[in-house]
């Protein structure tokens, strides 16, 4: 259980970054995405980040003590 919630984390900050780079227009694929160059999906794809980096050491540090 402890391995599918950081692999969820994981996957949350990784695709936060993916929407911070879309929406700021560093990450422009595809090109045809609603996503490029909205100021919008930086804010979004920060919180996304910010709640997986906080679920990912949460659960990190409560497997420490068991």
């Amino acid at each position: 259980m402890k391995r599918l919630g950081l692999a969820i984390a994981v996957l949350a900050i990784l695709t936060g970054v993916i929407w911070i780079g879309q929406g700021s227009g560093y990450f422009p694929y595809p090109a045809s995405s609603f996503m490029i160059s909205e100021t919008s999906w930086i804010y979004r794809g920060a919180l996304l980040a910010a709640v997986g980096l906080v679920a990912f050491v949460l659960i990190a540090r409560g497997s420490r003590r068991r």
